[in-house]
């Protein structure tokens, strides 16, 4: 009768062990999203994945002077871009582009750069991402959390650039300094504000400087899934 005991007692501790082992096995490893991710999320990144089309209007508006701006129509899963501007219209695919579309492309990288500055964080492989910091933001002096984006200096329309970006505890944009060149001194300073979700995208659609003279805008947004 002993001996039948310890065997049962033997053996309940192997399936025990066994039990616990396969329960170690399956624990779900999950990983801390990076900061960069973070704000991406924030501002809707995880509906990215169902846009099929995008469509804005960036334009400049300083003191009284209206700049007549540029219409964009974006379909980013076949990298079409559609431009409609002043002197007429121009259509291309990004990854066939040849150098008659470079003057075109630039424009559309620097418009919808900032359009979507927190997707490029997650998008921008190459380029290299400070550890935040706590800080006083240029323009409102609030206390926001600040991270540095620089650019390789070879490769891209324009190499070395930096930006500062500042962001709340919610990791929503609030203001940014472009650094060209990663020079120390700032090029430009603005806000993000007066954002709208469009289709679950949160987007800033105004960006004033300091003085208030300058609002750099978007108008016409429009962000569509797939059916």
């Amino acid at each position: 009768m002993k001996t039948f005991c310890v065997s049962l007692i033997s053996l309940f501790l192997i399936v025990s062990c066994k039990s616990e082992k396969s329960e170690t096995l399956i624990a779900p490893n999950i990983r801390e999203q990076s900061i960069s991710e973070k704000i991406a999320n924030a501002h809707g990144f995880e509906n990215w994945k169902n846009v099929s089309e995008v469509k804005f209007t960036f334009q400049v508006d300083r003191d009284t002077l209206k700049g007549n701006g540029r219409s964009w129509t974006w379909f980013p899963k076949k990298d079409k871009v559609i431009l409609k501007a002043k002197y007429g219209k121009i259509e291309y695919m990004r990854h066939e582009r040849d150098s008659t579309h470079t003057s075109t492309d630039q424009g559309f990288i620097n418009d919808k750069y900032w359009l979507l500055v927190p997707f490029q964080l997650v998008w921008d492989k190459t380029a290299t991402i400070s550890n935040p910091v706590f800080t006083h933001a240029p323009i409102s002096n609030k206390q926001l959390n600040m991270l540095t984006i620089t650019y390789p200096n070879e490769g891209g329309y324009t190499p070395g650039d930096a930006y500062d970006i500042y962001y709340d505890n919610d990791f929503i944009i609030r203001e940014w300094v472009f650094r060209k060149g990663n020079s120390k001194e700032p090029t430009l300073t603005t806000t993000f504000e007066n954002y709208k979700t469009y289709n679950g995208i949160k987007i800033a659609t105004d960006h004033k400087m300091a003085d208030g003279n300058w609002n750099l805008n978007f108008t016409d947004v429009s962000i569509t899934l797939v059916n």
